[in-house]
């Protein structure tokens, strides 16, 4: 018993030393990251020389499937753009979404795992597969807060590989300070995207896009997202109101879907945008849990046939009171083919000091085209239009089944419409 004891400790004491040593190599960490410093990505280097180092890291671990850990700073990253998120790598912060911005104690800076982009030429960072970036925040220092004339057009923060089919990409409590445009996935059919899973980000765009995709055959999520001008009340910053006005006469929409097999959007939010979110008609899927705020048309669902180009949509609400003319702001725009199912959906209108806003919509709903479409509304309450009927039909062939809704008199509203 006694020599087993001693063998055992002996086996176990040489396991230990050999753990010691590999946690101490310079290539492999214990917990599976290594720091961008140890790559000499620094907070006093210029953007280039931080761009190129953070580069060498991320090739370095895409071979081993590595996380590089963005420790944080007093001081954000100086960084351009131009990066490649080679296959296998995750790009790790210590945030999750900031969406009032942290805070230096003694200047208007943010603190943290921050990099500061001052690249206007290159997107910032195009992901390839089975990749992930993750708390950490993106700070467009020198973008303009006051005058729309001075925007800076930035390329997409986080854009998808154009070269290449890109599968597997989780972006996740990520928040945006001054972008242009936050995320970019839009694909093409020749590379196209699959499995890509947005989460609990923040932002306000100043192309008022935040999630634009496109050509995802498996599956898109976009989750628990926030698009606000507010994103920087904490640092010290805010956008004028000029400034989020051209945000709304860009007319864009916050978050864009298309070609996709069941797409799944919930929580979603928006606020000072022309459009909430485009269903484009190509896609189909759920929509769940939204509040889009002082937009001109919440949701503008198209399809181009019967079978699947079918969206569920249920418990949010809309406040439609933006744009050019009272004539084009709609909560809710159908035209195209399929079916649109509307459970709990509300729509009301009214005045916000953020912007310039015309206080109320045109009407509930606007249904176009002239091909057969049909939508059903349960449970919906219309209210602050100024048309005569909360549903303004300019297509002959749709048909509309409404059923225990409330018009803007507030009188019950059950209603079969069109051709049967």
């Amino acid at each position: 018993m006694n020599i087993y004891h001693k063998s055992t400790s002996l086996t176990s004491l040489v396991f230990v030393l050999l753990l010691q040593i590999i946690c101490s190599s310079p290539v492999f960490a214990w917990d599976g990251t290594k720091s961008i410093r140890e790559f000499d990505v620094l907070p006093e280097n210029d953007p280039a020389t931080n761009a190129r180092n953070l580069q060498k890291a991320i090739d370095w671990a895409t071979t081993y499937g590595a996380a590089l850990f963005v420790e944080p700073t007093e001081d954000a990253y100086p960084i351009d753009g131009g990066l490649v998120l080679k296959q296998n790598v995750s790009l790790i912060g210590v945030h999750g979404p900031t969406p009032r911005g942290t805070k230096h104690p003694d200047k208007k800076a943010p603190v943290g795992s921050v990099f500061k982009v001052v690249g206007a030429e290159k997107a910032f960072i195009t992901v390839e597969s089975g990749t992930q970036i993750r708390g950490i925040q993106f700070w467009y220092a020198n973008q303009e807060l006051n005058d729309p004339a001075k925007i800076i057009k930035y390329p997409p923060t986080i854009q998808v590989s154009k070269t290449s089919s890109t599968q597997g990409v989780t972006l996740s409590n990520l928040t945006f300070y001054g972008e242009y445009i936050a995320m970019d996935f839009n694909a093409s059919r020749e590379n196209i995207c699959e499995l890509i899973l947005i989460e609990h980000c923040y932002g306000y765009p100043l192309s008022g896009q935040f999630i634009r995709i496109d050509y995802c055959y498996d599956i898109p999520r976009f989750l628990h997202c926030h698009v606000n001008p507010a994103i920087m009340r904490k640092i010290g910053y805010r956008f004028s109101t000029d400034v989020i006005d051209s945000v709304v006469d860009r007319e864009t929409f916050a978050y864009s879907i298309n070609h996709t097999d069941n797409a799944q959007m919930m929580d979603i939010f928006t606020f000072g945008t022309w459009g909430g979110i485009h269903l484009g008609d190509q896609s189909y899927g759920q929509l769940t849990n939204f509040n889009l705020d002082c937009v001109a048309v919440g949701i503008h669902k198209e399809g181009a046939n019967t079978k699947n180009r079918n969206w569920m949509i249920a418990q949010g609400s809309i406040i439609a009171n933006v744009g050019s003319s009272i004539e084009e702001v709609h909560p809710i725009i159908v035209e195209g083919q399929g079916h649109t199912a509307f459970t709990n959906v509300e729509a009301f209108s009214g005045g916000n000091g953020a912007l310039t806003d015309l206080g109320t919509s045109y009407d509930f709903m606007m249904v176009k085209g002239d091909q057969r479409l049909t939508i059903s509304l349960v449970g919906s309450r219309m209210r602050n239009y100024i048309a005569d009927k909360p549903i303004t039909i300019e297509n002959p062939n749709a048909v509309i089944q409404a059923v225990a809704c409330v018009d803007k008199d507030e009188k019950l509203y059950n209603k079969i419409i069109g051709p049967q």
